[in-house]
């Protein structure tokens, strides 16, 4: 068992590396479903931008956000554009778009740029502050 929670950690870690891996972090997690995976990427106070101009606060906002992604088993493209770093800030640009399926059976097909805030932790890895799929949306 410790030798899977240390498994585990490390590759937390891996995934937090830099702003950029994060996202990577991020595709991954909503690919597999793997919403555990997905919540070590925020800070505790973090926000995610569940629509355009809509926040959740917290970890438990984040957590319901990200399930209602994950709930449509889709497939997440994400494509960094840019990673502005200053000390231990980090705005992170990109393109993204999903494919999945909605609780009626009909297709969804999402698409925006995102405009994401990262900040580096004590322990050198990145996690986010703001989550922004939807940009300036």
């Amino acid at each position: 068992m410790a030798t899977q929670v240390h498994a585990e950690a490390q590759r937390s870690a891996a995934g937090c590396a830099t702003p950029e891996r994060v996202l990577e972090s991020i595709v991954d997690g909503i690919n597999d479903g793997d919403l555990d995976a997905l919540m070590t990427l925020y800070e505790p106070q973090a926000a995610f931008a569940i629509a355009p101009g809509r926040l959740a606060h917290g970890l438990p906002g984040i957590r319901q956000g990200l399930s209602a992604f994950i709930a449509m088993k889709g497939t997440l493209r994400l494509d960094v554009t840019r990673v502005l770093e200053v000390n231990d800030l980090a705005f992170v640009a990109g393109l993204w778009s999903f494919d999945g399926t909605a609780p009626d059976g009909e297709h969804v097909h999402l698409s925006a740029h995102n405009a994401d805030v990262l900040r580096r932790q004590s322990d050198g890895s990145w996690r986010f502050v703001i989550d922004n799929p939807w940009g300036t949306a």
